[in-house]
């Protein structure tokens, strides 16, 4: 049986992999997904993962590494780093950010519930306007 903070890793482990039927089998089928950056809440796993195939067509090698982790009950802390080179569209709330061909490095916490084995939530807070400034976009 795994772990909370091994269930709460995953997601993001399958993203880094950029491994979608993966990510699919790990989220909950209504999870629950909150980018506190962008003010995007989206649910049900189909348009999570539509939502993170954006970031890796911004960013295609993006990957998170975790630098500290908790975990207490069902509920589990991630504080990672994300990393990886601008290098197509980047959506944003006022438009498409041309691909910069900079790196980026973003810190970033998310927290994450669990439920019968599965991600249920992610809460996933990361400042957009410092993303924004290592693009050149502010």
């Amino acid at each position: 049986m795994s772990s909370v903070l091994e269930i709460a890793k995953s997601c993001t482990l399958a993203y880094n992999e950029k491994n979608w039927s993966k990510v699919e089998n790990l989220l909950a089928a209504d999870a629950v997904y909150d980018e506190i950056g962008t003010h995007r809440h989206i649910r049900g796993t189909g348009k999570i993962i539509e939502a993170w195939k954006g970031w890796a067509s911004a960013i295609p090698d993006s990957r998170a590494t975790f630098v500290r982790e908790l975990a207490s009950g069902d509920t589990a802390v991630l504080e990672m780093i994300w990393k990886g080179v601008h290098s197509g569209p980047l959506p944003t709330p006022a438009g498409v950010v041309a691909a910069s061909h900079k790196s980026v490095e973003l810190p970033a916490c998310q927290i994450v519930g669990v439920r019968d084995g599965k991600v249920a939530s992610i809460r996933h807070y990361f400042d957009f306007l410092t993303l924004l400034r290592q693009v050149g976009a502010a």
